[in-house]
């Protein structure tokens, strides 16, 4: 074969290479996850709280392409609104954001007794930015620029655990009963009559049963305190807690860590 028929057939394969990868790249979901996973994406409504408007049509595109349902504002304001008038299954909001930032927006909701599940999008992805938006309530915190099947992930994760907890009606640590539903507590077949307070204190301590709770969880939890104020008012209700649930049994489960809070935990 002659030299130039050599080159032009070389020429002639390269290009159908190239035109087959180029529409198999274009031929990709333009947000792909995992096709196990596909099946698995149940459709739930969602509060979209994005300023940066790139950022939240790539989102809501992508979301209502798996089926979601997202209500998209780009103000924080607008977003707490949403959420104290309605209740969407999820809240996706970014840190930064005009009116009220999201961590605000987040603070007043738990304060309203709001418990929607929210997921932080944030570029501030250091450990005390992360910590700071899980501390103050937030179920997860996805650091941009981020990969769409994690979101995808995440979410599923958060709103399966908001289920799961949704569910419970009681708590046990030991022998010691939390009744959501009639909001009592027995022990050893002892009723224990608690106050609003001591109930709301008892039931943070028992959902984290064997972890460390500080002060100021405490503060934002149940007196939804953004601050740390000058007072002993957690102290108090700790001490008249452990008098009910602790002294008239032999095996104490309210336990105070020096410096770092406090843990309920049976025997170990």
């Amino acid at each position: 074969m002659p030299a130039h028929w050599r080159w032009f057939n070389w020429i002639w394969g390269s290009l159908n290479r190239f035109i087959r990868t180029l529409l198999g790249l274009l031929c990709v979901p333009r947000y792909p996850v995992p096709a196990q996973q596909l099946w698995k994406q149940t459709p739930v409504h969602i509060l979209l709280a994005e300023d940066d408007l790139k950022m939240a049509d790539y989102i809501t595109s992508g979301l209502a392409e798996h089926g979601h349902n997202v209500e998209h504002v780009a103000d924080g304001r607008d977003a707490l609104s949403f959420c104290l008038y309605n209740t969407p299954d999820l809240a996706i909001l970014d840190r930064m954001m005009p009116g009220m930032d999201g961590l605000s927006v987040l603070k007043a909701l738990r304060a309203a007794r709001k418990d929607i599940p929210v997921i932080f999008l944030s570029a501030m992805g250091d450990v005390d930015d992360r910590v700071e938006g899980l501390a103050a309530g937030g179920d997860d915190y996805l650091v941009k620029p981020f990969h769409f099947s994690e979101l995808l992930a995440r979410m599923a994760a958060t709103t399966r655990r908001q289920k799961d907890q949704s569910e419970v009606t009681s708590l046990t640590v030991h022998d010691l009963t939390l009744d959501l539903l009639t909001r009592t507590a027995e022990r050893q077949g002892t009723v224990i009559e608690l106050q609003s307070k001591e109930f709301s204190l008892l039931e943070v301590l028992m959902r984290n049963a064997g972890r460390v709770v500080t002060r100021t969880m405490l503060l934002e939890r149940v007196w939804n305190f953004n601050f740390e104020p000058g007072t002993t008012v957690v102290e108090t209700h700790i001490s008249r807690l452990r008098a009910k649930i602790d002294k008239p049994f032999d095996v104490p489960l309210l336990h105070t860590l020096r410096n770092s809070g406090y843990s309920l935990h049976g025997p170990r």
